[in-house]
């Protein structure tokens, strides 16, 4: 406070403040709206003319500053401005009531002199601004221009929409009616047009104007709600294309700055609203090459030929067939309607995956001559495998369980006079084997065929002779056991012209050779004449193409996994090839020789074993090399889907339905014995199925729930448990755990290692399955001379032995008028007083039957016996 004295003593209190030139802005904040309903809110800043002095002058006429406006979330509070105090006041004496001290006349001549500096400075900015905007004006008439003619082309594609929507309402009219006309011919236009109206503001306060050719723009109201225009920010970014409006979607958000442009798809799609689908002019035809498998949908069909699938159910309907889009036909069916559509037809088949797979015709020029194959075949017992382990130098016969061949095997020997290698088969000559044999004869190119000089001609003998006549090859005849005393070649060569083999010495052209495997007697000359033979067939192949080859036998090795052994018949088998047997693949992991050592490569007529199938291949599948894995998953799944069908198609027509079983049940009563069979290879279990097979009677048969080659496992334990089944094993044991749930849950494990011995006990476990045989034994007849009621006991007849004797306890026939009456056991047998056991002819007795009392006298008693005969098959 400054205490000021006046003429008449009085003081008075004035407040003191520091003078300053302050900014005289007042702020607001304003919603600004835009389109489709969008609103932002922006802040205001309103200034005040600058006043200097007491009084408040006119305004000035320069140029106002432009207008910041800025967004903001949040309404900013308002900034107080103070304009400069005014001049002191007066009395009414004219008394200056305050006098200004030096210092304050000082800052307030400084900061007048500032603002007249700043003002300066603002009219020469206003003035280059206005050259700068005048400069531009050319541009700005360009682009309105531009603008300008982008209006009168949306207008020229406005009025035609218009036109098309009118049309459009027209047609709707006519087909639909007035309701549905303007419900179709409704469209955004109007939504658009109640949006581009301009929003009411408030006076005092900045407003948004949208400008179709510059864009938005603001304006600011002066005092007395005057409407100024803002001016322009300075800018020294390039004038930019003004930006389209329209309907803000998530595309146009994402590319605001591209060029929206009417797409292709638009176009026509407006095209053909103008046109109104009037044009029906007729499609060109496609005709196409449709393959055609042996079986195919509707739907599938219809899109290889590009037509509806609805014309092929009407094509089919003609027909007099009523079938769904997703309902399959057959070829022949599928070839008709494609050829009637007018398109060309392929037939293709599912096996045709395996064309090209074998029997590929080589190039004679690359051909080179190969190792003959020889298989030895005979009767069980005649010193085949003896005269090949001769031959190899080896001891195959002491590994042999029971002294007799029950594998087939594969071994090469080296010819001592002209270094060649012969391959050599050897079969199992057990009438079992019959699966083995034919095999055997099937990959072979000499047969051997072994008959014993002190045996003869025997039954595999014969159907050794029938297989090489089967297979069409050249057969050689070794008669063995030569050493032997009572050995009879003459007669051998005599039985062999029963079955229209003539050797040599008889006129025939069959090469025969008396051989001696114990003494080695004559190989030397065997060997000769296989190579003579193998020079005659001209033996050659060509050994750089993919391998093809025979598979001999199959085994499960749990340490090695599926074992096959192979003969490479045309082509060279290497480690890593991808081959296919059967209805199994693999890649080739290794290759094992006859003598058990690793090879990279085997050449053609070599035996191998290979691993690396992904299961065990059946004996006597093809094996073939091919390019890549997804072939080999090709032939694979087609052969695993064939074998599927052919054991459904055999078990449904084992079975039949429900009802069938059931009636063959009572009819023929035949009872199963359920088995699970385990062998070491595949030629082992299909000898064993075989015999079991030939057991089976109308009575009983064996029912095989499961059979496999490889150990005994818990799921075969757990299958047998299942069905109350035995478990036989033939050469191979169970697994540990297997054995321990058998032994566990009661389940039998039989080993077998010769086959005889299993055939014999199976055979004889069904013979118990029989129902066993009742035969009747006549005892004699009785003749009754009269009948007695005794109390208590009952009816009595007294009866004489006519013939033969009568024993109590036996079975009974009451015979009345030559006609049986009763038939049951005799109760009571007396002789006077006594119970008796047997009454003989001639003798009187008294006779009373079980639950039976209607006796008279003259009636025949027709005494016997019953025995039960047990049966075997």
């Amino acid at each position: 406070m400054v205490d000021t004295k006046t003429p008449g003593d009085k003081t008075l209190s004035v407040p003191t403040k520091t003078l300053t030139l302050k900014p005289r802005v007042e702020t607001g904040t304003v919603r600004q709206s835009f389109s489709h309903g969008r609103t932002k809110q922006v802040v205001v800043e309103k200034r005040g003319k600058r006043r200097v002095g007491g009084d408040a002058p006119a305004p000035e006429t320069h140029a106002p500053e432009p207008v910041v406006a800025k967004a903001a979330p949040v309404a900013k509070a308002p900034i107080a401005r103070t304009a400069p105090p005014p001049a002191a006041p007066r009395s009414n004496s004219g008394v200056v009531l305050r006098t200004l001290t030096e210092d304050e006349r000082s800052a307030r001549a400084s900061a007048l002199a500032d603002a007249k500096v700043r003002d300066v400075e603002e009219r020469r900015l206003a003035e280059e601004e206005a050259k700068r905007r005048n400069s531009k004006e050319g541009i700005e008439q360009a682009e309105r221009e531009a603008a300008e003619a982008r209006r009168k082309a949306e207008e020229e594609r406005h009025r035609q929409d218009e036109e098309a929507k009118r049309k459009a309402e027209l047609e709707a009219k006519k087909r639909f009616g007035e309701a549905e006309a303007r419900a179709a011919a409704a469209t955004p236009a109007a939504a658009r047009a109640a949006a581009a109206l301009p929003t009411a503001r408030a006076p005092g306060v900045a407003a948004d104007i949208t400008d179709e050719d510059e864009g938005p723009r603001q304006i600011r109201r002066g005092p007395g709600g005057v409407a100024r225009p803002a001016t322009p920010p300075k800018t020294t970014a390039k004038p930019a294309p003004a930006k389209q409006r329209g309907r803000l979607t998530l595309v146009t958000a994402l590319n605001a700055d591209d060029v929206r442009e009417r797409s292709i798809a638009s176009f026509r799609r407006r095209t053909q609203r103008l046109k109104g689908h009037a044009s029906n002019e007729p499609k060109e035809k496609l005709i196409r090459e449709v393959i055609i498998p042996e079986a195919i949908n509707i739907q599938e069909l219809a899109n290889r030929m590009s037509e509806r699938a609805v014309d092929v159910i009407r094509l089919l309907m003609k027909q007099g067939a009523m079938h769904k889009i997703t309902d399959v036909i057959d070829a022949d069916t599928a070839q008709l309607i494609a050829e009637e559509l007018g398109h060309t037809v392929k037939r293709v088949a599912a096996s045709d995956v395996e064309e090209g797979l074998f029997d590929v015709v080589d190039d004679s020029s690359d051909t080179e001559p190969r190792s003959p194959v020889v298989t030895v075949m005979g009767h069980v017992d005649h010193g085949k495998t003896s005269l090949l382990d001769a031959l190899r130098h080896a001891n195959v016969v002491s590994g042999e369980a029971g002294g007799i061949t029950q594998h087939i095997g594969a071994y090469q020997v080296t010819s001592p006079e002209s270094g060649k290698k012969i391959t050599f088969i050897d079969t199992p000559g057990h009438a079992a084997f019959t699966a083995m044999r034919a095999r055997g004869a099937k990959v072979t190119d000499i047969v051997i065929l072994v008959v014993a000089a002190d045996d003869g001609v025997m039954p595999q003998t014969i159907e050794a002779i029938n297989h090489a006549k089967a297979a069409k090859v050249p057969m050689i005849v070794a008669i063995n056991k030569i050493d032997k005393p009572d050995a009879k070649p003459e007669r051998v060569r005599t039985e062999l012209l029963q079955h229209e083999v003539q050797v040599e010495s008889l006129g025939g052209d069959v090469v025969d050779v008396e051989v001696s495997a114990k003494n080695k007697t004559n190989l030397d000359r065997l060997l000769e004449m296989i190579a003579l033979q193998a020079e005659l067939l001209d033996l050659k192949t060509n050994a750089e193409r993919p391998a093809e080859g025979t598979v001999i036998e199959a085994k499960l090795d749990r340490g090695r996994g599926p074992v096959a052994t192979v003969l490479v018949q045309r082509g060279t088998l290497r480690v890593g090839d991808i081959i296919v047997a059967g209805a199994e693949m693999g890649r080739v992991r290794a290759l094992i020789n006859d003598q058990g050592v690793t090879i990279d490569e085997a050449g053609p007529s070599v035996p191998v074993e290979v691993l690396g199938f992904n299961g065990p291949p059946e004996a006597g599948d093809r094996l073939a090399v091919v390019e890549n894995e997804a072939r080999a998953r090709q032939v694979t799944s087609y052969r695993a889907h064939q074998k599927r069908e052919n054991a459904a198609a055999s078990i449904s027509g084992m079975r039949g339905s429900l009802e069938q079983m059931m009636s063959q049940l009572k009819t023929s009563g035949r009872k199963d014995f359920p088995l699970i069979i385990k062998a070491d290879v595949q030629g082992s279990l299909e000898a064993i199925l075989g015999s079991l097979d030939k057991l089976g009677t109308d009575e009983v048969a064996a029912r095989i729930l499961h059979a496999g080659v490889g150990g005994i496992s818990e799921s075969d334990v757990t299958l047998a448990e299942g069905f109350n089944a035995a478990i036989i094993g033939f050469n191979v044991r169970a697994h540990k755990e297997a054995a321990a749930a058998a032994k566990r849950n009661g389940i039998e494990i039989r080993y077998y290692n010769i086959i005889y011995d299993l055939v014999d006990d199976v055979k004889k476990a069904m013979s118990g399955l029989l129902a066993p045989t009742l035969r009747e034994t006549m005892l004699g007849n009785a003749l009754i001379l009269e009948v007695f009621n005794i109390s208590k006991v009952g009816k009595v007849a007294g009866c004489r032995v006519t013939d033969g004797s009568v024993e109590r306890g036996a079975n009974v026939r009451l015979i009345r008028d030559n006609v049986v009456v009763h038939e049951g056991k005799l109760s009571t047998l007396k002789r006077f007083k006594d119970e008796v056991k047997e009454v003989q002819s001639g003798q009187e007795c008294g006779m009373a039957f079980e639950n039976y009392g209607d006796m008279r006298a003259g009636d025949i008693i027709e005494c016997y016996r019953v025995e039960t005969i047990q049966r075997s098959l």
